[in-house]
């Protein structure tokens, strides 16, 4: 199945949930977020015969290397309850982030990450705790460049696009502070060898309600994936990544 499938996949089938529960506007809210977040990304990874290569991107690096970017968060909510979640994250960073461990000298990098969730909602007085279960898209485009003078018995440039699909279930929780400020913590675990060994995601921080249709959310994220393709180590198909990708995050929700 192709990116822009799975893409388009996602979206049909959480949209049709909300259709088939209820077409009366009035029993749902939507929430729409466009975000930044201060990535950073850590841990290693293996193509072909270049095994364990560090792959170490601070934001600083991020943001001068990058080509493009976009992160958007939406959620629908049903008076029943349930709902869908969509969240999508990308960054494509060109071909200068170097490194001169291993021999390593050149690291291009593209990342996307999509999340399509359905959850069921239950109020507990002043908290409201969201389960949730669903999938985590992986598309990874990663370029190394060695130099021949260190590692000559190795490609001088290796390429790989690898993506993947991760099953994952967890649990939100929204606790109101006060009027205005409520606090916010996630956490989700997946993966077990379906595709990846282990993904898990854990978010906390505080969301600012300026009005009825704009919310401030600020809160740290981390997401972490070990991840190895069903070719033989280091063999020119193998593929691993074993990486944590982390930072704050700041978003604009609207609310309707």
């Amino acid at each position: 199945m192709n990116k822009l499938s799975i893409i388009a996949t996602s979206i049909v089938l959480s949209l049709s949930l909300t259709c088939s529960i209820s077409a009366k506007a009035s029993d749902w809210s939507f929430q729409v977020e466009p975000y930044l977040m201060g990535t950073q990304i850590r841990g290693d990874a293996s193509i072909g015969r270049a095994i364990g290569t560090p792959v170490d991107v601070d934001f600083s690096t991020i943001l001068d290397n990058l080509d493009m970017a976009a992160m958007v968060h939406f959620e629908a909510h049903h008076k029943s309850g349930w709902g869908v979640v969509i969240d999508y994250g990308f960054m494509d960073l060109s071909n200068k982030v170097t490194n001169n461990r291993d021999g390593l000298i050149k690291l291009g990098l593209r990342q996307g990450v999509l999340e399509s969730l359905g959850l069921y909602r239950i109020n507990y007085g002043k908290n409201t705790v969201d389960y949730f279960a669903g999938i985590r898209w992986w598309d990874n485009d990663i370029e190394l460049t060695f130099d021949a003078n260190i590692t000559p018995d190795r490609s001088t440039h290796l390429k790989v696009k690898e993506d993947w699909l991760d099953i994952v279930a967890g649990v939100r929780l929204i606790s109101t502070i006060n009027k205005n400020w409520d606090f916010i913590a996630r956490a989700d675990v997946g993966g077990f060898g379906l595709s990846a060994d282990f993904t898990s995601t854990l978010e906390v921080g505080v969301n600012y309600k300026i009005s009825k249709l704009m919310t401030l959310d600020m809160k740290y994220k981390a997401s972490w994936v070990d991840y190895e393709n069903n070719d033989p180590s280091g063999t020119v198909g193998y593929f691993q990544y074993d990486t944590i990708t982390h930072g704050p995050i700041l978003g604009l929700s609207f609310n309707f």
